[in-house]
């Protein structure tokens, strides 16, 4: 799993935001409503998801400062399932001052994903990012996408490899070894 990044911002693309929902198999991923904010805040408060992004943050802190629709902004889908939010994907633009990159003049597309530790080891997440990766292949034709995740974290690399992640590097950053890779739309 990997944090999500701050936002692309305006002017990142041609693509209009927030998409139609867009269905899976098994899930859904749509733009957040107020009705996800629990969901946000257990996710953030979750020891085992913190694990993962540098840390849980109290839930205290996470009741008070969250706004009542979080998560609503460009690039960030909601993952539901049966009706309820699961987790998040993210499609950011990766931040130019941070290592790895696979253009000249940086700011690719980087893919974030978070899911509630009760989802994990279903393949909500291989599902949810295959079918954002595959969105962003037709809003943003040709355009690469890039992941970062911990080498340590060996469900993230596994989940890597099997959306096509392709290694470009490895580098040091947050106190540990990252693995960095791209993804070119087929």
């Amino acid at each position: 799993m990997t944090a999500p990044a701050p936002g692309p911002g305006p002017g990142s693309g041609p693509a209009a935001w927030p998409p139609a929902p867009i269905r899976t198999e098994r899930l859904v991923l749509r733009e957040s409503e107020a009705r996800d904010r629990p969901a946000f805040v257990e996710l953030f408060a979750s020891p085992e998801v913190g694990a993962h992004t540098g840390g849980a943050r109290p839930r205290e802190e996470l009741d008070r400062a969250m706004p009542e629709v979080p998560g609503r902004r460009t690039g960030l889908f909601v993952v539901e399932l049966d009706g309820a939010m699961t987790g998040m994907v993210t499609l950011d633009r990766r931040d130019p001052g941070r290592p790895g990159h696979v253009r000249p003049e940086a700011g690719e597309a980087e893919l974030g994903y978070l899911f509630l530790p009760e989802a994990w080891g279903r393949g909500y997440a291989a599902e949810a990012c295959a079918a954002a990766l595959d969105w962003f292949a037709g809003a943003h034709p040709g355009e690469p996408v890039v992941l970062c995740t911990r080498t340590a974290n060996e469900r993230a690399m596994r989940l890597a490899a099997k959306l096509g992640f392709t290694e470009v590097e490895r580098f040091e950053e947050y106190g540990a070894e990252q693995w960095f890779g791209v993804w070119s739309p087929a």
